[in-house]
C-alpha cells in the first residue's frame, strides 16, 4: 500500500464516521452523537497526528519543499482543530443549528483539504518517499 491509498483511506474512514454523528445530531440523539463525536475527533487528530509528526517533516526534508503544500496543510488543520472544538460545545450545549452550521463549514474545509491532498500532497510524496517505509511508521501511531 502507498501513501496515497493508505491516507486516503483514512480521510474515507473519519467521513463516514462524521457523517453518522451528523444523523445521530439531526435525529436528537444527543448522547450518541457526542461518543461518535469524540471517536471523530479522535480519528481526525490521530490522521493529522500522522501527517504532521511522519509525512510532511520527511517530505519536507527530501524535497527541500518547506513553504509549499505542508505549509498549508498545517494551517488548515489548525482551523479544522479550532471548528471542532467549536462543535464540541455545540454538542455539550445541544445546539442542533450551530452544530450543523459549524460542521457545514467543517466539511467544506475537509472536502478542499482533502482533495489537494490527495491530488497532489499524497502523489508527490508517492513519488519522493518511501510509501512502504512511511506507510509502517504512520501505522505504529495507531489506526483510524
Amino acid at each position: 500500500m502507498n501513501i496515497s491509498q493508505y491516507l486516503t483511506e483514512e480521510h474515507r474512514k473519519c467521513d463516514s464516521v462524521y457523517a453518522d454523528v451528523e444523523k445521530m445530531v439531526n435525529e436528537g440523539e444527543w448522547e450518541n452523537a457526542e461518543k461518535l463525536f469524540k471517536e471523530f475527533k479522535e480519528k481526525t487528530l490521530l490522521h493529522f497526528q500522522k501527517e504532521e509528526d511522519i509525512l510532511f517533516p520527511e517530505f519536507e526534508q527530501k524535497t527541500g519543499i518547506v513553504m509549499g503544500p505542508t505549509q498549508v496543510m498545517r494551517m488548515e488543520h489548525n482551523q479544522a482543530r479550532e471548528l471542532m472544538e467549536r462543535m464540541e460545545e455545540a454538542l455539550k450545549n445541544k445546539n442542533k443549528e450551530e452544530f450543523l452550521s459549524l460542521g457545514e463549514s467543517l466539511m467544506i474545509l475537509i472536502q478542499q483539504h482533502n482533495m489537494k491532498e490527495e491530488q497532489i500532497l499524497y502523489p508527490m510524496s508517492d513519488q519522493h518517499l518511501d510509501s512502504e517505509e512511511m506507510v509502517v511508521k504512520m501505522s505504529e501511531l495507531g489506526e483510524v
